[in-house]
C-alpha cells in the first residue's frame, strides 16, 4: 500500500504531460521542529508568505544526504504523512548564518519576518541541530538557503491507489 505522500506525488504527476513528469521527488518533510509548528507554517507556504527556508549544511554532511538543487520537488506535510502541497526549489545557496540578509529572513515568512526574529529562531535551530550531530554551534555555521515556489496544492483524493 502506498503512503499518502506517494499517492500525492502520483496525483501531482497525473496533472502533467508525460513528457514533463519528473522521475522522483527530493523528499517529503514538514517545516518546523514539531507537528504543531508544521501545522502553523504550512499555511504560510500555501499563502505564498513563506518562500524561503534554511537548513544546516553540517546536517547534510553528517547524514550523507545531497543538498537540494534548483528544479527539485519536495512534498510538504503537516507534520505527519499528510501532504499539504508540493514545492519546487528554484535557488539554493550556501550562506553563513551571520551573513543571511533581511530579505531572506523576510521571505522565510515566520514571526514578524524581521532579520532579528529570524536570527533568534535560527540560532535555536542551529544549537539543537549541532547538539544532535555532535558539532559546536557557530555564527559562521553554513546554511543551505533555499528559495521555492508552490507548484501543486490540491487536496489528496481519497481511495487512490
Amino acid at each position: 500500500m502506498l503512503s499518502q505522500t506517494d499517492r500525492y506525488w502520483r496525483q501531482f504527476l497525473d496533472t502533467l504531460p508525460k513528457s514533463e513528469r519528473p522521475s522522483s521527488y527530493y523528499e517529503s518533510f514538514h517545516f518546523g521542529s514539531s507537528q504543531e509548528s508544521a501545522r502553523q507554517i504550512a499555511p504560510l507556504v500555501l499563502q505564498g508568505i513563506k518562500t524561503a527556508t534554511g537548513s544546516l549544511l553540517w546536517v547534510y554532511e553528517a547524514e550523507g544526504k545531497p543538498i537540494p538543487r534548483a528544479g527539485d520537488y519536495s512534498i510538504v506535510t503537516n507534520g505527519e504523512d499528510d501532504p499539504v502541497c508540493i514545492i519546487q526549489t528554484w535557488e539554493t545557496r550556501i550562506i553563513l548564518y551571520d551573513e543571511v540578509d533581511g530579505q531572506f529572513a523576510y521571505d522565510g515568512g515566520e514571526d514578524d519576518r524581521s532579520l532579528e526574529s529570524w536570527q533568534r529562531m535560527y540560532w535555536d535551530f542551529i544549537v539543537a541541530e549541532c547538539a544532535r550531530i555532535g558539532r559546536e554551534p557557530s555564527e559562521k555555521a553554513p546554511l543551505v538557503c533555499e528559495r521555492f515556489r508552490v507548484v501543486y496544492r490540491e487536496c489528496l483524493k481519497e481511495n487512490q491507489e
